[in-house]
C-alpha cells in the first residue's frame, strides 16, 4: 500500500503517518498540491490523504484532468460535520478527523488494499480453475483469463497476484476498453512534458507504476492493433518508451490479461496480433459462466447478502427457501456482477427476518422469475443468431429458400408467396442451385437431405 500525504506535517499528520506505516503502508509526504502531483506522476500511489485546509477540489480536478484515478481522503482537526460534507462534495471519498483514531486509519487502508469483490467459490468447475491458477501463480508466466463479462476475471487475476512472489508489490489494473484509443498509449507507457496537448508534466504510465509487481490488462481484445506492436515489445524486452520520450525505460513486471472474446477468433479476423496472443497465452484460465457453476450461486448470494447488510448498517438476514430456489433458477446472463447487484437491492428492499422472493427484483422492479422466462427466450434467440455468424448472405438465403420449399412440399407458388419474392425470382434461384449440384425439392416431394438428414 502506497500512501501519499499532502499537507504540512503537523503533529496530527505525523501521528496518522506513523499509524499508516505500522499498518504496512509506505508513506510519502508532500507539503502542497503541486508537489503531491509531482509525486503521483513520478511514483504513483494507492491512496491520497490531504489536509482539508488545502483546496481539495483543486486536487480532485487536477487528478481528473490527468486521468489519475487514485482515491482521495480528506483529514483535518475540525470535527464539524459541515467541514466533512464540504470535503466529500469536493470529491473526497471520506473524511478522517484528527487526531486520528488508529482503527479508523486501519479501516480506510484496508478498504483500499482489499479486493473490491471477495473471491468466493464452491462449485467443482470453479475449483479446477482456481487450483490451476494457484499452481501457476508463483511463476513469472503471463496468464490469459477468459470468460463472459461479470464472471470475475479481475478477481481471479488479483488472486493470482496474491499467491505470487510479487504479492507485496503493486497490483495495477488498466481497462483497455474504458480508455479512448488516443489516450491508451499514454495511460500504459506514460508521457513526457509537452508530448501532446494537456501533457503539462512528465507522468509515468501503468507499466512503471506496476514496476516490481503485476500489471493486469483488462479486456485486452479492445486494444487497437497498432498499439499491440508496442505492447508486444514491452512484454518481450521489458522495456517501454514514454510518449514523447527519447530514452527507453526498463520495467520489471508480470503481465496478466483478460478478455471476454475468443482471442484466437480475433487473430483469424486480423484484429489481434498472433504473436501477441501467444506471448500472453502462456497459461490460459477460462472462467465458467455463473449458470454453469450452480454450487457457487447460493454461496455467492449468501456472501453478498452479508456484505451489503454490513455496508448499509442493517442486520444480516438469510435468504428464504423460496428466494434461494428463485436465485437458483435464474440464468444470470450478467453473471456474478448481476447477482451481486440483485442481492444488494434485495438487502435494501427486504422486510422481515428473511430475504424473501418479493425482494429479488430486476433493476426495473420486476420479479426475476419473469425476468428468467424472458431471459431464456432471449438466449434461444441469441443462439439462433450465433448460428448465422460466419456465413455469407448467399448461403443463408439458399438455406432459407430451400427449407421454405421443403415446407411447401415443392410448391413454387406457395414458397414464393411466403418468401415475399416473385415466382420468376424463385425459379431463377432454384436453377442456380440445381446448376451448383444442390438437391431441390420437386412438387409433392421433399429433399432427401430434409427427409433423412
Amino acid at each position: 500500500m502506497r500512501l501519499l500525504m499532502i499537507g504540512r506535517l503537523n503533529g496530527e499528520l505525523i501521528t496518522a503517518s506513523k499509524i499508516a506505516m505500522r499498518r504496512g503502508a509506505s508513506v510519502t509526504q508532500a507539503d502542497a498540491i503541486p508537489q503531491g502531483l509531482n509525486v503521483l506522476r513520478a511514483k504513483g500511489a494507492d491512496l491520497i490523504m490531504i489536509d482539508v485546509s488545502l483546496a481539495v477540489r483543486e486536487l480532485v480536478d487536477a487528478l481528473e484532468a490527468e486521468r489519475i484515478r487514485t482515491p482521495v481522503v480528506a483529514c483535518g482537526v475540525s470535527a464539524d460535520a459541515q467541514t466533512a460534507v464540504a470535503a466529500i462534495r469536493a470529491g473526497a471519498k471520506e473524511y478522517i478527523p484528527l487526531p486520528p483514531d488508529p482503527e479508523l486509519i486501519a479501516a480506510v487502508l484496508e478498504a483500499v488494499a482489499s479486493d473490491r469483490a471477495a473471491f468466493v467459490w464452491r462449485d467443482p468447475s470453479m475449483e479446477r480453475v482456481v487450483k490451476l491458477a494457484e499452481q501457476v501463480a508463483p511463476s513469472e508466466a503471463s496468464v490469459l483469463i477468459t470468460g463472459e463479462s461479470g464472471t470475475g476475471k479481475e478477481v481471479l487475476a488479483r488472486h493470482v497476484h496474491l499467491k505470487s512472489h510479487r504479492a507485496g508489490k503493486p497490483f495495477v489494473s488498466v481497462n483497455c476498453a474504458a480508455i479512448p484509443e488516443a489516450l491508451l498509449e499514454s495511460e500504459l507507457f506514460g508521457h513526457e512534458k509537452g508530448a501532446f496537448t494537456g501533457a503539462v508534466a512528465r507522468r509515468i504510465g501503468r507499466f512503471e507504476e506496476a514496476n516490481g509487481g503485476t500489471l493486469l490488462l483488462d479486456e485486452i481484445s479492445e486494444m487497437d492493433v497498432r498499439l499491440q506492436s508496442k505492447l508486444l515489445r514491452a512484454l518481450q524486452e521489458r522495456v517501454i518508451d514514454r510518449v514523447g520520450g527519447t530514452a527507453p525505460v526498463r520495467v520489471d513486471i508480470r503481465v496478466l490479461a483478460t478478455s471476454n472474446r475468443n482471442l484466437m477468433e480475433e487473430v483469424r479476423k486480423g484484429t489481434f496480433r498472433e504473436d501477441l496472443f501467444y506471448r500472453l497465452n502462456v497459461v490460459s484460465l477460462k472462467l465458467p459462466a455463473l449458470r454453469d457453476r450452480p454450487a457457487d450461486i447460493l454461496e455467492l448470494a449468501a456472501h453478498f447478502a452479508r456484505k451489503y447488510a454490513e455496508v448499509n448498517g442493517m442486520p444480516a438476514r438469510p435468504l428464504s427457501a423460496e428466494a434461494r430456489a428463485l436465485v437458483l433458477k435464474n440464468p444470470w446472463r450478467g453473471n456474478v456482477r448481476e447477482l451481486e447487484n440483485t442481492l444488494h437491492r434485495a438487502v435494501l428492499l427486504a422486510s422481515g427476518a428473511e430475504i424473501g422472493p418479493d425482494a429479488i427484483l430486476s433493476p426495473d422492479g420486476e420479479s426475476i422469475a419473469t425476468e428468467g422466462l424472458a431471459g431464456r427466450a432471449v438466449q434461444a434467440a441469441e443462439a439462433a443468431t450465433r448460428g448465422l455468424v460466419g456465413r455469407t448472405v448467399a448461403q443463408v438465403e439458399c438455406d432459407l429458400i430451400l427449407d421454405t420449399l421443403d415446407h411447401c412440399l415443392g410448391n413454387r407458388t406457395h414458397a414464393a408467396k411466403i418468401l415475399g419474392i416473385s415466382i420468376r425470382t424463385l425459379r431463377n434461384k432454384l436453377n442456380e442451385y440445381v446448376s451448383a449440384g444442390l438437391d431441390v425439392a420437386e412438387p409433392g416431394a421433399v429433399r432427401a437431405s430434409a427427409a433423412y438428414g
